[in-house]
């Protein structure tokens, strides 16, 4: 085929989203004749799509180039600005503030009201917000989005305005920062952006909808990135990203296995496409479902996956401390993460897990601080479902601090809040602690009603630890509550002691390490005052633990 031809072709390919085929054709074109500026400016978006970053770097340097040669300094200064992003956003800060710092330099030879102005506010506006200048930073994307409009550059007002709704929702004024992100996904599905930038802000708005709480929006989002990756099914990046957030919400809406299975195509995406954040979030959100099933050795790994990508493993790592007994170390990894953590936003994530640890280690005056916290940071961000998980927080500390009527307000509102949003393990947990507090003033009828609904979700969902806890909250013809404080992966590891299985075999079973296993039965020894395996099988028997 003529180089023209081909030529043609790729530019066709490239608008229609085939980015293996535009490849192929406009390498072709270009080993018959050189290609212009924007035509290896096609062929670097074609390389980046594809996820082959050294060349989309490689190409896209060969634009910037001819840009210069051919006097399109506002063009050259643009291409400037988004290899110095790429490189910054990539880890390599040096290479990427020289591209910036050219990028400045040519803007210099434009004049004052230029829309390439408006794109070097952008890093500004990142290093203002590194610098914990929040409002500085707001404000800095803000002038971006005024020039984009003046301009009428619809790649630098969505760029501009998603980045000005993520700055505003990390100072709290969540309201303000939501109506940006639905402006600038305006921009997104009516507008004609430029690939790079359409799939910038697509995984930008989302993780700001995450980040304010607003699920019922990120989920909308994440549908609609969804279908524009099936739409170019040979497209690596951003797909990693969008199976992640897919991932999330199947964890969120209870379905577990749609949720591991994506999150794991999810991370061969990433691998592919080389995106180490997509894939540590791959591997948390694997943690994560596996955590909540139960599968305590499958879940360390895939959270240690995630950390030595450089994703902080909390709250979930805390979190399968405490469901494995070790209160201690849960207490540790929470306080730890917590110390390190100043944002609202990102301590309101942390929060939840660190009440629930010290309920169990028993020192309710902390557990309220947290929730008290917590439900402040909710307050001032409006956000709905944050407000839910304060509620929740609070009704289990009230009712660990004796106050079971006032429990019941909160956790009644918590539960409504989950089951309106369809979040269905939280709604089970809620609706335990909700039985826990009708039993506390003395309404077992009602007790037994809500624990058996709780107890049919976790089966339904397949939490096993959640299972267990509450066949211990609720025995079978007792109506009390599990005696001598065992914890949840006690009573599991009891009742395989009085089977008769090794420590070996137990931890085979649990995929615990035989040391946790130990410590579990030591524990239990202690908690039960007894001095053998014997003793506990007998002690079990007796207390219809079995």
């Amino acid at each position: 085929m003529p180089s023209g031809e081909q030529l043609e072709r790729g530019r066709a390919l490239c608008a229609q989203g085939a980015w293996a085929d535009a490849h192929a054709a406009l390498t072709a074109a270009e080993q018959a004749n050189s290609l212009d500026a924007e035509d290896l400016r096609l062929l670097a978006t074609a390389a980046y799509m594809l996820g082959r970053d050294a060349e989309y770097v490689e190409t896209l340097g060969r634009a910037h180039q001819a840009q210069l040669d051919g006097d399109e300094i506002d063009q050259a200064a643009r291409t400037a600005f988004w290899l110095g992003m790429h490189f910054v956003t990539t880890g390599d800060v040096g290479r990427g503030s020289g591209w910036i710092g050219r990028a400045q330099r040519l803007v210099e030879h434009l004049g004052e009201d230029c829309v390439e102005r408006g794109y070097l506010l952008l890093p500004l506006a990142f290093r203002r917000e590194a610098a914990g200048e929040l409002a500085a930073a707001a404000e800095t994307a803000g002038q971006a989005v005024a020039l984009a409009d003046r301009h009428g550059d619809q790649d630098l007002f969505a760029l501009a305005a998603h980045t000005q709704g993520h700055l505003l929702v990390l100072d709290g004024r969540v309201t303000e920062g939501l109506a940006l992100f639905d402006e600038a996904m305006l921009s997104v599905t009516t507008g004609r952006l430029s690939p790079i930038a359409r799939g910038i802000v697509y995984c930008g708005v989302i993780l700001g909808c995450q980040a304010a709480y607003e699920m019922r929006r990120a989920q909308e989002w994440t549908e609609e990135l969804a279908r524009w990756c099936e739409r170019q099914p040979d497209m690596v990046a951003f797909s990693g990203r969008c199976h992640v957030h897919r991932a999330e919400i199947m964890q969120l809406r209870g379905a577990w296995s749609d949720a591991l299975e994506e999150a794991r195509y999810a991370e061969r995406r990433a691998e592919r496409g080389n995106q180490p954040k997509a894939l540590a979030e791959a591997h948390y959100v694997q943690g994560e479902v596996h955590r909540l099933r139960g599968e305590s050795g499958t879940a360390e790994r895939c959270y240690r996956a995630a950390a030595e990508l450089g994703r902080d493993p909390q709250p979930g790592v805390a979190l399968l401390r405490l469901a494995d007994g070790d209160i201690g170390a849960a207490a540790a990894a929470i306080d730890r993460a917590l110390a390190e953590t100043r944002n609202a936003g990102a301590r309101g994530r942390l929060l939840p897990a660190c009440a629930e640890i010290m309920l169990a280690a028993g020192d309710v005056a902390r557990a309220r601080s947290a929730c008290e916290e917590l439900s402040q940071i909710a307050a001032s961000r409006g956000a709905g479902m944050l407000e839910a998980v304060a509620a929740q927080s609070r009704g289990a500390v009230d009712l660990a601090g004796g106050d079971a009527q006032g429990a019941l307000v909160a956790l009644r509102h918590a539960w409504r809040a989950w089951a309106e949003a369809a979040v269905p393990y939280e709604a089970a947990r809620t609706r335990e602690l909700v039985g826990l507090a009708c039993r506390a003033v003395g309404d077992e009828d009602s007790a037994r009603s809500e624990l058996a609904a709780a107890r049919r979700v976790f089966g339904e969902l397949g939490a096993a630890y959640d299972v267990t806890r509450i066949n211990a909250h609720d025995v079978p013809g007792t109506g009390a509550p599990m005696p001598d404080g065992l914890t949840a992966r006690e009573l599991e590891v009891l009742r395989l002691v009085a089977e008769g299985r090794t420590n070996r075999a137990i931890a085979e079973a649990l995929v615990l390490s035989e040391r946790t296993v130990e410590r579990h039965v030591s524990n239990i020894f202690a908690k039960l005052r007894v001095s053998s395996r014997a003793a506990a099988t007998a002690y079990a028997y007796e207390h219809r633990l079995l």
